[in-house]
């Protein structure tokens, strides 16, 4: 059995740290990583070298990987963590009752915050810093990938943070079993993020009795209208597709108006063709384009590689329609000229982030001015899309009177 004690005795202490202290902890992570890069890129490598004789997707190696360059940029995004205001405290709202009293809502710390995620170190670097700024705890279980990397890096962590708050306000957890532990932890723990593959979220989903954010799986569509100007369009393609394929605001499916199929289908045949990506399509689709055959379950898919579907629908209407059936509700993308059919599209659409004429690989908490992200939330309580500061804490009222009594 783990003992989440320690961690949740640690929050309680965070929970009253001021903005300076949390600051310190924070500048001293990033200082120490950069110090100690060297040290990190060894035990990353341990990694790699397991993760390629597994035979793992290039895609997930990338997503794995840290090199010097990486981890100036971890560093770095603690920096900015450090320079956006500390949510906690916040006053909300402020009033006098009817009877007199005093009443203010103030936000205030979440607690301890669990993590599950795969193969990306650098997330337990964002998360750690992100609840330190909050004052919350976390918990952190990485993947079986990068077992190495997140030791050394959680190690450095609480070395870091110690001389200003507690060491056990990191707690990471190695055991292959641990997990499900986590997921059970109620009263210890108080939210639990997954960050990874459908079927990750659906396990944490289905066996937590913790409350649980949904994040992370992205279908993710982009809907090229008949007034569109095709320049743009691939452009805004090949950014959503090529720039980041194994991410989960990358684009997974491209869905292009009949009226301009025979003129638009050529134009996305050479752009794959170009970056070396692999179409999928049904039947009506391989009429005007060249890809392998899927059926209506395969626009489903997330691919996290260089892959795409394609549809052919008949208009703005079929596309929704298209987007409601496989959407994880993450991101959507219409790319048009036309105002009313931008603004059905947008109002019509129910995902996280809805998107006209720009890429879905802005949805992240840095491009949204929220420094590092802890996740990207598909639901709608208590927080969707991109999480930051605000969206990992909570509020409590704070009621002061005069004698008064009910």
């Amino acid at each position: 059995m783990i003992d989440f004690s320690s961690v949740k005795k640690a929050s309680k202490s965070l929970s009253l740290a001021t903005k300076e202290q949390k600051n310190l902890a924070l500048k001293n992570v990033a200082n120490a990583l950069i110090e100690n890069a060297l040290l990190i890129e060894r035990e990353n490598e341990k990694d790699l070298e397991i993760a390629k004789a597994n035979g793992l997707k290039e895609s997930m190696i990338a997503r794995l990987t840290l090199k010097k360059a990486q981890i100036e940029a971890i560093a770095s995004d603690i920096l900015k963590v450090i320079e956006l205001d500390d949510p906690v405290g916040e006053v909300l709202e402020d009033f006098v009752s009817r009877d007199g009293l005093k009443i203010k809502k103030v936000r205030v710390p979440l607690g301890v915050i669990g993590v599950i995620y795969e193969a990306r170190p650098n997330v337990t670097v964002d998360v750690s810093s992100l609840c330190i700024k909050t004052g919350n705890a976390c918990v952190l279980k990485g993947g079986k990938e990068a077992v190495n990397t997140n030791k050394i890096l959680v190690q450095i962590i609480k070395g870091a943070i110690s001389s200003v708050i507690s060491q056990d306000a990191v707690m990471l957890l190695e055991d292959r079993t641990a997990a499900d532990e986590l997921l059970k932890a109620k009263g210890y723990v108080d939210l639990i993020i997954p960050r990874g593959s459908k079927n990750l979220i659906n396990h944490v989903v289905e066996n937590a009795t913790v409350p649980v954010i949904e994040t992370g799986a992205g279908v993710c569509h982009t809907y090229v209208e008949k007034s569109a100007d095709f320049e743009m369009a691939i452009k805004i393609i090949d950014n959503a597709k090529t720039s980041k394929p194994a991410v989960c605001n990358a684009l997974e499916t491209v869905i292009i108006d009949r009226a301009i199929a025979k003129e638009f289908c050529p134009i996305i045949e050479k752009f794959a063709n170009l970056k070396g990506v692999k179409i999928h399509a049904d039947s009506d689709a391989l009429n005007y384009i060249s890809g392998d055959f899927i059926d209506e379950s395969g626009y489903s898919i997330e691919y996290n590689s260089l892959e795409m579907s394609v549809k052919i629908v008949d208009d703005i209407d079929g596309a929704l329609e298209h987007i409601s059936t496989h959407s994880t509700k993450h991101s959507e993308c219409i790319i048009s000229t036309d105002k009313a059919k931008i603004d059905k599209f947008l109002s019509s659409i129910d995902s996280a982030c809805v998107y006209a004429n720009a890429s879905t690989r802005f949805s992240d908490g840095g491009c949204f001015g929220m420094g590092a992200e802890i996740g990207i939330s598909t639901q709608k309580l208590h927080a969707r899309g991109p999480m930051g500061l605000k969206e990992i804490t909570s509020y409590k009222y704070v009621i002061e009177g005069n004698g008064e009594t009910r």
